[in-house]
């Protein structure tokens, strides 16, 4: 492990899963900030050209690595390391034992690591998957108030781990005073993350299909399900300004959903990909692991605590989003 020279007073902080997209665009805005920074994951960041201090590859399920890793009462850690992935990963339940294993290894590794070095803060970055599906069984009205959360029912194992690690990082907070902050993520998207390696969410799977179509002269593209169901997406500008504004209060910690309240049906997402590419495409329907019906960030409980909720309009990021993608799929070609 690196030890690169700390500025005196100067604010240091940890990013767990910086090899991520979320984590790597977290990380380097920290370092902007004039924070010393160290990001750890399990691999470096394919898309995007960390900035930081210090990059540790290590597998924080390994209570020794996570014990080398936090190494000092850091200012702020921000946990986002998961073992997780979009809709193709998470509900086919092919991977239900190793995303519930490893990513409540990671959160009570690094909860009880925090504890011992009497860390300032942490950040948690749970996901609107911990709600109830049957609060969103209606594609059209879901409810997904951060009080719903209870009697617990998520739709998938993913959705439980997180519900648990919410708890436990709670827990933590009563018995031994750490300062935890929690939020729920609702589908962040943006350039610079996974598009084709079966880990992609929604927006750039969507990206990626109507690129692929305009490059290859196809006239159609497929969607999962009859794209009906509902879903609200965040580009990551406004996901860390959220972020960072939670951990910025002295007030309010959380739990709180960070998302945009700006619900589409999968098949408008798929025409507003469209319209970033200029090009007018017909639909395929096919079958496909879905998740829920309907999601939608809730965001009165943000408004309310931190005065501030997100705003950015749909259609602008999935167009810088489609920029970036189209580029990559382009990119591609030209290697093949």
């Amino acid at each position: 492990m690196h030890k690169e020279k700390i500025v005196s007073k100067q604010k240091t902080a940890l990013v767990c899963g910086a090899g991520g997209f979320i984590g790597g665009h977290l990380a380097n805005k920290l370092k902007r900030e004039g924070f010393w920074v160290r990001g750890v994951d399990l691999k470096h960041n394919p898309h995007q050209g960390l900035e930081i201090d210090d990059f540790v590859i290590g597998d924080l399920t390994d209570p020794v690595v996570v014990k080398e890793v936090v190494d000092r009462d850091f200012d702020e850690i921000y946990q986002l390391a998961a073992d997780m992935g979009g809709a193709g990963y998470v509900f086919s339940g092919i991977h239900d034992a190793d995303i519930m294993h490893n990513s409540g290894m990671i959160n009570l590794n690094v909860g009880h690591r925090a504890v011992e070095m009497k860390v300032k803060k942490i950040f948690y970055s749970s996901s609107a998957c911990m709600y109830p599906e049957y609060n969103q069984m209606n594609p059209d009205n879901p409810n997904l108030a951060e009080d719903s959360a209870y009697p617990a029912a998520p739709d998938s194992e993913y959705g439980w781990e997180k519900l648990f690690s919410e708890r436990m990082y709670l827990a933590f907070k009563k018995n031994y005073g750490l300062d935890a902050r929690i939020a729920r993520f609702h589908n962040i998207f943006g350039p610079q993350g996974s598009w084709r390696d079966g880990k992609e969410k929604a927006p750039a799977a969507m990206c990626r299909k109507v690129a692929e179509a305009v490059r290859d002269g196809r006239d159609e593209i497929e969607i999962w399900g009859d794209g009906r169901q509902t879903r609200s997406f965040l580009y990551i500008d406004e996901c860390l300004e959220g972020v960072r504004r939670l951990m910025d209060s002295e007030t309010f910690f959380g739990p709180v959903n960070i998302g945009s309240d700006e619900m589409v049906t999968i098949n408008r997402l798929a025409e507003i990909a469209m319209e970033a590419a200029g090009k007018k495409l017909s639909i395929k329907h096919i079958d496909g692991p879905l998740g829920v019906r309907g999601r939608n960030s809730d965001n009165r409980l943000i408004k309310e605590k931190l005065g501030w909720a997100p705003s950015l309009p749909l259609k602008e990021g999935i167009a810088k989003t489609y920029a970036w993608i189209s580029n990559e799929v382009e990119k591609a070609r030209v290697k093949k």
